[in-house]
């Protein structure tokens, strides 16, 4: 398998060491370079081309959120996952409007970590059953119904309504009878109709336009 080459970006030298230290358990990473700051993120993905950052969104200088922005408009295939010990909704949210493609805990399991980025840099990401219901509890007074223009089959809007309740691929395979890989081409589809790039905006979709409730 190719190696996933990773970009570490936090202000703090414990927190880079902690991120290092778990993606050594797993040889598909290749940690590349480290950067303290945004400023520090802009130079190292130029000079670097890494395919995920892990970036921390509270930094001086210039924090994630700012670089997440500006590297997305820059380098729009370099895929970002911010990484942070807060619990606050509203980070997750402002992270996926300035591009980011994914959002990890720290006090998250190695394992975890492991499975998300490589989902992350394959495409594929998960999204957890407590992500999914902090995003539905974000969205829950919305009560928009689905556009009468809506560009999606039957059984897409299907697997969106399954996405949207937090199923990963294989559980959708299962639900509907299909192959996993013919799920994987159905959100690929589905993405490139309604102009999203990730899972997690994917989600946040279904519970705008009312699909959690099907």
């Amino acid at each position: 398998m190719k190696s996933i080459r990773v970009l570490v970006i936090d202000d703090h030298e414990l927190a880079r060491a902690g991120i290092r230290s778990i993606l050594a358990e797993d040889p598909t990473f290749e940690v590349i370079g480290e950067g303290k700051n945004g400023i520090e993120a802009i130079s190292l993905t130029e000079k670097l081309m890494p395919d995920i950052i892990l970036m921390d969104i509270n930094m001086q200088e210039m924090n994630g959120l700012e670089a997440t922005k500006r590297i997305k408009i820059l380098y729009p295939y370099v895929k970002i996952v911010m990484v942070t010990v807060s619990d606050d909704i509203t980070d997750l949210f402002e992270a996926l409007k300035q591009g980011a493609q994914g959002y990890l805990h720290k006090n998250l399991n190695s394992e975890t970590w492991h499975e998300y980025l490589r989902a992350i840099a394959f495409d594929e990401a998960p999204m957890t059953r407590e992500l999914a219901f902090r995003i539905l509890r974000e969205f829950s007074h919305k009560e928009n119904s689905p556009s009468d223009s809506n560009p999606l089959t039957t059984r897409e809007q299907e697997i969106l309504g399954l996405i949207a309740k937090g199923c990963t691929n294989r559980d959708i395979a299962e639900n509907l009878y299909i192959a996993e890989n013919t799920v994987k081409n159905h959100l690929k589809n589905i993405l490139q109709k309604l102009h999203l790039e990730n899972r997690l905006q994917l989600a946040r979709y279904a519970y705008e336009n009312g699909y959690f409730q099907r």
